[in-house]
């Protein structure tokens, strides 16, 4: 039980040092848990629906989990035990895996694929500049470090999924990708998506622009990436209602088999935060919520925790006043 109390202490202290959870003076959201129970520790079965018409910005960031530290045990392998797939749809095209380079400077990299096969129709149009790519279905962001560069941010371009990872830790050579989130209307065809018609992205700002199949539109910055966290805003054009504007989407067969485990959160007006593990966990009217683990899992053993904050009414995410200005490392081998 000490143990268990001095790992969930140290969670929150990494949560709101690292992570800048405890924004607290933002809008409060609806936060709904639509997971279900699985064997499959490859399905998306964690699905955490964040929903409240008034919402037009806010922040995502991942961070390293609390126990992370050199020497650890380190699995990224899949796990398709008690897996059955036949039954998900798959759109397959002629030809074999097409990649290319789509912005390539000293400091950042874009590079998207192009697969034979996918689970839906490759209709959304990637847009960096004057160039126009279609039927890509992966879009990397790579960041220099100063042993050559890393992998930061993922995009699936034809379901909406993203996956956000902060630089590895100078002690360790990678940190592995976990759970996903979506921006943006969710709604659900076959699973949970975002429907995109394009995106575009600029590489001075490092900001993505997303115009949806739905209407409207919205912007993604990636505010700052170092060896702590990534940061990212979100900001729309209009308020989306009558559904989520963003969801959490992620893996949990068992506490030692998970790629998230836990959640926290700090409802509007509350004392303290609720704490549950993350399939017991029902609804909640939070300004701050961090996604979890408090011990390693057998499954994507370094996937970052993620938290989603900073909830406004306006254009842009409010910042915590301690926060520093946004940086973006290392900027030189």
């Amino acid at each position: 039980m000490r143990s268990a109390l001095t790992l969930a202490t140290a969670a929150l202290l990494a949560l709101t040092c690292s992570a800048n959870a405890a924004s607290l003076d933002g809008l409060s959201v609806d936060v709904t848990n639509e997971s279900e129970a699985v064997l499959c520790a490859e399905k998306d079965n964690v699905a955490i629906s964040f929903a409240n018409k008034d919402v037009r910005s806010f922040r995502i960031e991942a961070a390293h989990p609390v126990y992370l530290a050199a020497g650890m045990r380190d699995n990224y392998e899949a796990d398709w035990t008690a897996c059955d797939m036949s039954a998900d749809p798959s759109y397959q095209a002629p030809g074999q895996p097409r990649k290319v380079t789509l912005y390539e400077e000293t400091e950042l990299w874009v590079v998207g694929y192009a697969f034979p096969a996918f689970w839906r129709p490759s209709t959304a149009t990637v847009r960096i500049g004057d160039r126009v790519e279609k039927g890509l279905h992966l879009l990397q962001v790579w960041v220099l470090r100063t042993d050559g560069a890393e992998e930061v941010l993922v995009l699936y371009p034809q379901d909406g999924y993203w996956r956000p990872r902060p630089m590895t830790p100078p002690n360790m050579r990678n940190t592995g990708y976990g759970s996903s989130f979506l921006v943006g209307p969710v709604e659900v065809d076959g699973r949970p998506v975002v429907k995109f018609k394009e995106v575009a992205f600029d590489p001075k700002s490092r900001t993505f622009t997303l115009t949806f199949e739905k209407g409207g539109s919205a912007t993604l910055k990636m505010a700052s990436v170092d060896k702590n966290k990534l940061a990212l805003d979100v900001a729309f054009d209009r308020s989306i209602d009558g559904g989520p504007f963003a969801m959490l989407r992620s893996m949990y067969v068992t506490e030692f088999n998970n790629d998230m485990a836990r959640i926290a959160l700090r409802e509007k007006g509350a004392k303290g935060w609720l704490e549950e593990n993350i399939m017991k966990f029902g609804k909640a009217h939070a300004t701050d919520i961090w996604m979890g683990r408090l011990s390693p899992s057998q499954h994507n053993t370094s996937s970052p925790d993620i938290v989603f904050n900073s909830f406004s009414d306006g254009p842009y995410p409010k910042r915590p006043k301690s926060e520093p200005p946004p940086t973006i490392e290392p900027k030189k081998p």
